[in-house]
């Protein structure tokens, strides 16, 4: 996911939880159980089950069909629901859902029963034609849903012929059997599906509201609706630095809900979190690097840390004629030190990425996706300078100007001058211009292909290494770079399609396509994949971080003594 994610999405900055978290983690352990209850024999609950949180970045929209990074996706988890999310143990449970799927023989028309008696904040009751006027909406190319024809084309039935233009809304493969009952039928099965229902794009939305707040809807809190374990009783939207939940008494589920209040507010300079945590302002902070920070608490219980299961890269946009072509692009690639990224100017357990699928995420038959896959665009400065001089032979360039987009936030401006620095000093006649902008900017920036060169990465949406790797289809909805290779594009259609029953040739496609996309095209630059360091109180209880889709969940949470 994106911007983090990506996702994430985003996007964006080291401090910034715009992208998804994983699962796995090292260093200190998380300070609940797995279930999301108290460890504790002799903990009482406090009194107050009230939770201040700092987050780095604003959040950029809370319509969850036009959402597209890891912060607003974090918080439509806290505040509403699908037919489907995950538990503390990344274990995909009923949602709205009353159970699991039920499937055809050929597990391409799944047909899910809804709970009775869900309601939405304003009374109504959430029915299932809320998902598929949803569903239609994220497909709709008139609403332009940044995540709805890359989520969903090639996956649900039709999809692909609405964003063409060749069928109508209503052709969408999903239908309301009745109030109870959505059926949904995709253009093959996919090995992926039950994590891929969890995702926000999926959520419900009530038409009858949605309809009649027409442009104001999602605004801010006061245009929203909730189904979730939360409401959100305070956000001015997308500039807004600060936010509130409270416990939604009318949610399924409420009597498992123990928390009653969490206070948000937006801190984009890591130090100033750390002090705010301190000084016991805040219970959790933001992800942070900087070894500087991090050594403050290195080996206290109030330091949870995991490597998390998103890649961090350098996006190069082929617009520009420069980065059209070839050996510059693997010249960029192969520049920057990224040990000395991780070790010194990340200092956080960050892992150098020479690859896209990450380490410790897909497995098949108890084998990591990356133990059999290649390693690609390592660090080599010679080979770097030789063919920069290549390509700037091959271009008729002497000199190159490129404008890196980054964010506004402390972190991400270190290691933004750290990459600029890189490549200025290895790359002779080259000339970086960086634009620090706010997040939800940066997002704008990469969908409009307004850049050079930018930073960006990506989390999982659900559980398979495709989520990585349609990414850079030709004219795919998260491209944004004007990349396009044929042999990629085969592939990826061969491992959607033809492949879903072969669960070793698919694998190896995806492999072979990832040698395509790093080591013949060097579409992108990998740089590091993530490892998350954020301070929680230890009175904290039962919070959650998952594999993917959203970071984090916090119903489970209980304030101790």
């Amino acid at each position: 996911m994106k911007k983090s994610k990506l996702s994430l999405l985003l996007v964006l900055s080291l401090v910034l939880s715009m992208f998804l978290a994983a699962c796995s983690g090292g260093g200190k352990k998380d300070t609940s159980s797995s279930d999301g209850k108290s460890t504790g024999k002799t903990e009482q609950l406090a009194d107050k089950q009230e939770l201040n949180v700092l987050e780095s970045a604003e959040i950029p929209s809370m319509d969850s069909v036009m959402s597209q990074d890891t912060l607003s996706f974090t918080t439509l988890n806290a505040t509403n629901e699908g037919l489907y999310r995950l538990d503390p143990d990344q274990k995909v449970i009923p949602g709205v859902a009353d159970g699991m799927p039920t499937y055809n023989d050929d597990k391409t028309v799944i047909t899910i029963k809804l709970k009775k008696d869900i309601k939405w904040s304003n009374g109504d009751p959430v029915t299932a034609n809320d998902f598929v006027f949803a569903w239609r909406r994220a497909i709709d190319p008139k609403v332009a849903a940044p995540y709805g024809a890359y989520f969903m084309e090639g996956k649900i039935k039709n999809a692909s012929e609405i964003v063409a233009g060749k069928a109508k809304l209503e052709d969408l493969g999903i239908k309301a059997l009745d109030d109870n009952t959505v059926e949904i039928t995709l253009v093959r099965a996919l090995p992926y599906i039950e994590s891929y229902l969890t995702f926000p794009l999926f959520y419900p939305q009530n038409e009858k509201y949605v309809t009649a707040q027409g442009a104001d809807y999602a605004k801010d809190a006061a245009h929203i609706l909730f189904n979730g374990p939360f409401k959100m009783t305070k956000w001015d939207g997308p500039t807004g630095t600060e936010w509130v939940l409270e416990k939604n008494a009318d949610y399924w589920n409420a009597k498992e809900v123990t928390l009653k209040k969490i206070n948000f507010n937006v801190s984009k300079d890591p130090q100033a979190s750390a002090n705010a945590y301190t000084a016991g302002e805040a219970d959790i902070t933001p992800k942070l690097a900087q070894a500087a920070i991090l050594s403050q608490f290195e080996g206290a219980d109030d330091l949870l840390r995991y490597q998390e299961p998103s890649i961090w890269w350098l996006k190069m946009n082929e617009k520009n004629p420069a980065l059209k072509n070839v050996n510059i692009r693997k010249a960029i690639a192969l520049s920057v030190d990224k040990k000395a990224l991780v070790d010194d100017v990340l200092a956080n357990g960050s892992i150098s990425a020479d690859f896209l699928v990450p380490k410790g995420f897909a497995f098949l038959d108890g084998k990591d996706f990356r133990d059999t896959a290649g390693t690609y665009l390592k660090s080599d400065k010679e080979k770097a300078a030789e063919l920069w001089k290549k390509g700037l032979a091959e271009t008729g360039l002497k000199e190159v100007n490129f404008t890196y987009v980054g964010q506004d936030t402390e972190t991400s401006k270190v290691t933004d001058a750290y990459i600029k620095d890189q490549l200025e000093k290895n790359l002779p006649g080259l000339k970086i211009t960086i634009e620090a902008v706010p997040f939800k900017i940066r997002i704008a920036r990469e969908d409009a292909e307004d850049y050079d060169l930018l930073m960006g990465g990506w989390g999982p949406d659900y559980a398979d290494p495709m989520t990585y790797m349609d990414l850079w289809v030709t004219g795919g909805g998260q491209n944004h770079m004007s990349y396009s290779d044929p042999k990629f594009d085969k592939l990826i259609k061969a491992a959607n399609e033809d492949l879903v029953a072969k669960p070793q040739e698919r694998w190896k496609a995806l492999q072979d396509a990832e040698k395509i996309l790093l080591e013949d095209d060097a579409a992108i630059a990998p740089l590091y994949q993530r490892s998350v360091n954020i301070l929680i109180n230890p009175k904290v209880k039962g919070f959650a971080h998952h594999a993917f889709g959203p970071d984090y969940s916090y119903q489970w949470i209980k304030i101790t003594k």
